[in-house]
């Protein structure tokens, strides 16, 4: 079986778990974005993904994603920003990308809004939160994503859509459930004081190895990179 083929199969089986969770939880499967994590593989992984029906794509790191792009430059995809994302990078990353899942600043915010209006474009940004206060990872506290989200509402380029969270990591998903949980309840908190319910529309949770408790819990969309393309041997 080629390549190709594998990464054809491997969607099928990740659509249809994904139907599966949701409707475990009365919930539209049409609601839930699907990302596939091409972060280390190559552009013909990405093209051989996209003539099996996906559009979105999620990267890690700016350069790499500025590359498969040109090189897939024929064929209609959405690339989402997943991995952080430094301040000074933020012009790079502010057109290309449709989403940027990573903005857990009010500063890189405003550079991100800045050089949208520069380029023309209008990106979707999420606030990125550590609830778990890792030192190993990026993220803004509970009150510092809300100081974020406040700060986006006044962006006249880069629009905010809701929240996206990367949990410590655990191999059992219900072990990361509960993270999920708290998310959705700091959403449905600003919700109730009065947030706009469209800046808050998405959830960005869930990876590989716990998807489905993420869509259980309210996710709108999943970051599915190992699941699809199989496991990472090569570094970018």
């Amino acid at each position: 079986m080629t390549h190709a083929n594998v990464i054809a199969d491997n969607l099928r089986a990740v659509r249809a778990r994904i139907d599966a969770a949701a409707r475990r939880v009365g919930r539209d499967p049409g609601g839930i974005t699907l990302i596939a994590v091409s972060k280390t593989f190559d552009a013909e992984a990405v093209r051989a993904a996209h003539a099996a029906g996906q559009v979105d794509f999620g990267e890690n790191k700016v350069q790499e994603a500025l590359q498969k792009m040109q090189e897939t430059a024929d064929i209609p995809l959405r690339w989402h920003l997943i991995g952080h994302l430094q301040s000074n990078k933020a012009k790079k990353a502010a057109a290309p990308f449709a989403c940027i899942h990573s903005v857990d600043s009010v500063e890189l915010l405003r550079r991100i809004d800045t050089a949208a209006g520069e380029a023309g474009a209008k990106p979707d940004i999420l606030v990125q939160v550590d609830l778990a206060g890792e030192d190993t990872k990026f993220g803004a506290t509970a009150d510092e994503a809300r100081r974020v989200a406040d700060a986006a509402l006044e962006s006249t380029h880069a629009r905010l859509v809701g929240l996206m969270l990367l949990p410590p990591w655990n191999d059992d998903q219900e072990q990361t459930r509960p993270w999920f949980r708290k998310v959705l309840g700091l959403r449905d908190e600003w919700l109730a004081q009065g947030f706009p319910p469209a800046a808050l529309a998405h959830l960005s949770m869930g990876m590989s190895h716990d998807f489905e408790a993420a869509i259980e819990e309210g996710s709108t969309m999943v970051r599915v990179g190992t699941a699809i393309f199989g496991k990472r041997t090569q570094k970018m």
